[in-house]
């Protein structure tokens, strides 16, 4: 099975990915359109939390007695700017509509219910450069470790034209804490300029997984174990939506030993 997902152009299906089609335990991803005007209804399952993401455009969003105006803003994901998102628990009904034409991003991963609705800000989310040189790139913690939920983890990366990300090449397949935690991983990327492509290879120590993909505008690569380094290509640029989710909610991770030594430059 390829660790690639491939977008659909056109539609209001983007991408998914559920634990089912991915023969994983616990990270699921949905990627729609929605086009100025239209109503679109989603439903997380009685064992699964959500955060959905607006990528870009402006919607309203209601779920049971909650009601979120205005969300959004954003004409691309390439902007300087935070998104807004909504932590939702199991059973939740998103009726989304759209204000302008949007994209959204819905996460799953398993829950029994234990936090509410709520929405995140913005101005909440804590924003980071991470590595040096053409290794630099720019971080935006959605929903880390250090914000309630049962287990999803979410974060947005944006990697200059040129630059590596995810790098050196790390992993968090081992339940081995404090040094390295299990969890399962989603990258959605999005290209600038769209015609563009990047690089992503997932392997292990034992190469029983080692798969390099040439990764398009919307594709999903699914990463159940192994290290996954991203590379941008001269003249295009790199976003990225992670989501994260496994045994326990910590992030930990290992970089290969045979690249390591590149940190201490």
């Amino acid at each position: 099975m390829s660790l690639l997902v491939k977008s659909a152009a056109q539609g209001e299906t983007i991408v998914t990915v559920t634990p089912e089609s991915a023969h994983w335990k616990h990270v699921g991803f949905d990627a729609r359109r929605v086009n100025a005007g239209e109503t679109l209804a989603l439903t997380l399952p009685a064992d699964r939390e959500g955060c959905l993401v607006v990528l870009t455009g402006n919607v309203d969003v209601r779920i049971g007695e909650h009601a979120f105006a205005n969300l959004g803003g954003r004409a691309s994901v390439f902007e300087d700017r935070s998104p807004h998102a909504i932590y939702a628990p199991p059973s939740s009904v998103f009726t989304i509509t759209a204000n302008s034409d949007a994209e959204l991003a819905l996460a799953s991963a398993p829950a029994t219910g234990r936090f509410d609705v709520r929405l995140i800000e913005p101005q909440t989310m804590k924003r980071s450069v991470r590595g040096t040189g053409a290794n630099t790139r720019y971080v935006c913690d959605i929903l880390p470790e250090t914000e309630q939920a049962e287990s999803l983890l979410v974060v947005e990366v944006l990697t200059p034209a040129g630059h590596s990300s995810s790098y050196p090449p790390h992993k968090h397949d081992t339940d081995n804490l404090p040094e390295e935690s299990v969890l399962e991983e989603t990258y959605y990327h999005r290209i600038d300029p769209p015609q563009g492509f990047a690089f992503q290879r997932v392997y292990t120590d034992a190469r029983d997984i080692d798969e390099s993909m040439a990764v398009g505008n919307h594709d999903v690569v699914m990463v159940p174990r192994g290290y996954h380094p991203v590379v941008m290509p001269h003249g295009y640029r790199g976003y990225y939506l992670n989501v994260m989710a496994g045994p326990r909610r910590e992030w930990h991770f290992r970089n290969d030993p045979a690249h390591e030594w590149m940190i201490a430059r």
